[in-house]
């Protein structure tokens, strides 16, 4: 079975070392087992909560979009692409937003610490309060319902997030399903092994508290920056507490365990910090020297980053259109035209049945669609070097008494005498997908 899997990254500052060991190297390597269909986000709509610089924002945007990619995310094999792309996620937002209780707001963590500042402050209960910092559990789900998500990797503090996703989902579900689950049930995944970085000072890495290390910063930056790490006044010689060394930690989270078993006898037979703050120099260096040149190169390029971030939103459109189009005809936000009426002359509306449509690419190749009576699209057919080609192939289709349809994890593809000459939308799910399959077959035949 294919499990969702979906993150999303904050807009809103520049990406340190302890992003990246605690939650983008993870989840790139979570990205590349068998059977996960990764979905992997720039939340800037989120960003706009936390931040009101416009420049700040889009240089955010920017930097983590070439952070990912030189770390090694695969956006052939992920879905990868700006929340800010996706007109379906706000206007899924507030669908929700109509269901979401406010009671359940009120218990938002975010939301509850702000008043309690507040309080503890003589002031307004709700002052600087922002529709944005209040609703964000509900963009949150929408982030999440939208595709579906098995899977939500996050930290301790965001569990309540996924929780209130689940419950705002299940509202939805009772209100306008009926007998249709539209939105399965998302679990947080809290990756206990994975490492929260002490900063410089010993307390956890944040640019809140201004104690980073630069992810990509020159080689002369992670150096100066390795230097500022407190340690112990045990001179050399002295032997050295490892347990609780914040350096120690920081080397472990990137070494062998054979590396850090070495540094540890070292440090307790009087190892010198400053030698063991070059060990972790050298260390991080090397491992990040190629992702850096890499992220140096993507960060000259905007407009390659550009066209990846825009096929990942054509990606994520080709299963949140559709998806959306269903929330909307169970809301009742419906076409007139698709109710069966009966005119002022008695004469009942001619139902409409399944349709190839063919077109023309701005490159000048032809592809033709076939879409269900719905409107739904079931196929989008390769590229064509001209127009009688593509009528050739859809002709084909229409004769075929058995298509050779082939399952590729959550969509299809059409195959013509050995050919690939179609292929679906990504579906939500494999129930999804097989009832497209069952609809596409109905619409062949007929």
């Amino acid at each position: 079975m294919t499990t969702r899997i979906l993150t999303g990254i904050t807009t809103s500052g520049t990406p340190h070392l302890g992003n990246y060991a605690g939650a983008i190297r993870p989840a790139i390597v979570a990205s590349r087992q068998s059977g996960a269909d990764s979905f992997y986000f720039l939340a800037d709509y989120h960003a706009l909560i936390k931040c009101d610089d416009p420049l700040r924002i889009q240089r955010s945007r920017l930097e983590i979009a070439a952070t990912w990619l030189a770390c090694g995310l695969d956006s052939q094999r992920v879905t990868f692409y700006r929340q800010s792309d996706i007109p379906e996620i706000p206007e899924l937002a507030w669908l929700l937003t109509c269901v979401a209780g406010k009671g359940l707001l009120n218990r938002a963590h975010a939301y509850k610490a702000a008043v309690d500042r507040n309080v503890a402050a003589g002031e307004d209960s709700d002052a600087g309060v922002t529709m944005g910092l209040y609703s964000y559990p509900v963009l949150m789900a929408a982030d999440i319902l939208l595709f579906n998500a098995h899977q939500v990797p996050v930290g301790r503090d965001q569990i309540q997030h996924v929780e209130m996703a689940r419950d705002i989902g299940q509202r939805f579900n009772h209100l306008f399903g009926h007998g249709r689950e539209f939105f399965v049930q998302p679990q947080a995944l809290i990756e206990e092994g994975v490492a929260t970085l002490p900063g410089l000072d010993g307390r956890k890495m944040s640019k809140s508290y201004d104690n980073t290390i630069p992810l990509f910063g020159s080689a002369q930056q992670l150096k100066s920056a390795i230097a500022q790490i407190v340690t112990d006044s045990r001179l050399p010689g002295e032997s050295k507490d490892v347990q609780g060394s914040h350096l120690f930690t920081l080397y472990q989270s990137f070494a062998t365990p054979a590396q850090s078993a070495e540094l540890r006898d070292q440090l307790l037979q009087g190892l010198a910090w400053g030698e063991a703050k070059q060990r972790l120099f050298e260390l991080l260096n090397d491992e990040l020297g190629e992702a850096r040149e890499q992220y140096h190169a993507l960060i000259n390029k905007p407009d390659e980053l550009e066209d990846i971030l825009q096929a990942g939103a054509l990606k994520a459109r080709k299963i949140a259109t559709p998806f959306l189009g269903e929330l909307r005809e169970a809301v009742g936000l419906r076409s007139f035209r698709a109710d069966q009426q009966v005119a002022a002359s008695g004469k009942k509306k001619v139902a409409k049945s399944a349709r190839f449509v063919s077109f023309r690419e701005t490159d000048g190749s032809f592809r033709f669609r076939l879409l269900g009576a719905d409107g739904e699209e079931l196929l989008l057919s390769e590229r064509f070097a001209d127009g009688k080609a593509a009528g050739q192939i859809s002709k084909q289709l229409q004769s075929s008494a058995a298509p050779d349809i082939r399952v590729q994890g959550n969509g299809f593809t059409l195959w013509l005498a050995a050919e690939e000459v179609a292929q679906s939308p990504l579906f939500a799910d494999a129930q999804a997908r097989d009832a497209a399959i069952a609809r596409l077959r109905a619409a062949l035949a007929a």
